[in-house]
C-alpha cells in the first residue's frame, strides 16, 4: 500500500510541478530549464506525500492538496539547489544526476532556487486554488516560517557554522529540527490548515511530524556511512569529508540506529491518539528508517 501511495504521489506532484513551470513564459529559457531540472530531478517526494497522506486522512479532497504538495516541493527543490552550490555543500551529484550549477552555471542555479521559492507562494495564493483566503494566508505564513530564519535557512546556517567543529547532541538535534524537520512539519501543517483540523488532531500530527523529521535526518546520517554513492545519488561519505557532526559520529552507528527507532516509536505513539485508520502514516514512519536512499 505504501509503495503504491508513494509512486502515485511522485507521479501526481511531478505533473503539477511540470504544469506550473511549463506554463511560465519563455522570457528566460535557461532559467526556466534550470528550474525544471532542479524541481523534476526525481526523489522520494516525502514532503508532498505527507501533504496528501495527512490531508486525505482528515477528509480533504486530493485535488485541493495538489497545489500544496507542489508548493512545499518547490521550496524543498530550491533548498537543494542552493545546498549543492560550491559556497555551501559543494556537491556535483544530486540523485545520480548533475546538480543545477553543474548542468548550467552557478548564477543560473542561484536564480533557479530563488524562482522556485517564490513560485511556491504563487502556487498557494492563486485565486483558483480552491482554498479560502484565510487558509491561504495561514499556509503562506507556515511555509515562510519553516523556510526562513526560524526554520530551514537558520538550520543550514548552524550546519555551516558547525563544520570542522564538535557540537553537542542537543545542538545537533536543534540544527536538524530546523534544517530538515521544519519543512517536513510544514508539509503536515499545510494539510492541517486545509482540513481545518481540531486541536487534538493538530497536536498529534505535529508530534508525528517532529518525530519523523528528526528520524529522517538520523537515517540520512547513517546512510552517509553505510550506503553507496549509487544508492544515495550523491557522494558517499560527504558529511565525513566535510568534518560535520552527525548522529553516528556522536552516538556510534548502533546508537544512531537506536535513536531512529525510538523516534519512529514516538511517531507511532502520536498516531495512536487519533480515531482514524492511520496505517499509511505508520508504515511511512517505519519506511523512513528502513530506506536505503
Amino acid at each position: 500500500m505504501l509503495k503504491l501511495a508513494l509512486a502515485d504521489c511522485q507521479t501526481r506532484v511531478d505533473a503539477v510541478l511540470a504544469a506550473h513551470i511549463d506554463a511560465l513564459p519563455q522570457t528566460a529559457p535557461a532559467l526556466k530549464a534550470a528550474m525544471r531540472h532542479g524541481a523534476l530531478i526525481g526523489g522520494k517526494r516525502i514532503r508532498p506525500f505527507l501533504v496528501y497522506a495527512v490531508g486525505e486522512l482528515l477528509g480533504v479532497d486530493k485535488a485541493k492538496l495538489d497545489r500544496l504538495a507542489a508548493a512545499v516541493e518547490c521550496v524543498h527543490a530550491y533548498s537543494l539547489i542552493h545546498d549543492d552550490l560550491p559556497a555551501m555543500d559543494d556537491d556535483n551529484l544530486r540523485r545520480g544526476k548533475p546538480t543545477v550549477h553543474i548542468a548550467f552555471d552557478e548564477a543560473t542555479a542561484i536564480l533557479a532556487g530563488d524562482a522556485l521559492q517564490t513560485l511556491a507562494f504563487e502556487i498557494i495564493s492563486e485565486a483558483d486554488a480552491g482554498l479560502a483566503p484565510k487558509a491561504q494566508v495561514a499556509m503562506i505564513a507556515a511555509l515562510a516560517k519553516a523556510s526562513g530564519y526560524l526554520g530551514m535557512c537558520g538550520g543550514q546556517a548552524l550546519d555551516l557554522a558547525g563544520e570542522g567543529k564538535s557540537i553537542s547532541l542537543d545542538e545537533l538535534t536543534r540544527l536538524h529540527n530546523l534544517k530538515t524537520g521544519a519543512l517536513i512539519r510544514a508539509a503536515v501543517e499545510l494539510a492541517l490548515i486545509a482540513a481545518d483540523a481540531s486541536d487534538t488532531d493538530t497536536a498529534a500530527l505535529r508530534a508525528y511530524a517532529d518525530a519523523i523529521g528528526l528520524a529522517f535526518q538520523v537515517q540520512d546520517d547513517i546512510l552517509d556511512i553505510t550506503a553507496t554513492t549509487e544508492e544515495i545519488g550523491k557522494p558517499q561519505g560527504s558529511d565525513l569529508d566535510a568534518n560535520k557532526s552527525t548522529y553516528p559520529k556522536l552516538l556510534g552507528l548502533d546508537g544512531a540506529r537506536q535513536t531512529a527507532d525510538a523516534l519512529v516509536a514516538d511517531a507511532l505513539s502520536a498516531l495512536a491518539k487519533m480515531p482514524y485508520n492511520s496505517q499509511l502514516l505508520a508504515d511511512f514512519a517505519r519506511y523512513i528508517v528502513a530506506r536505503r536512499v
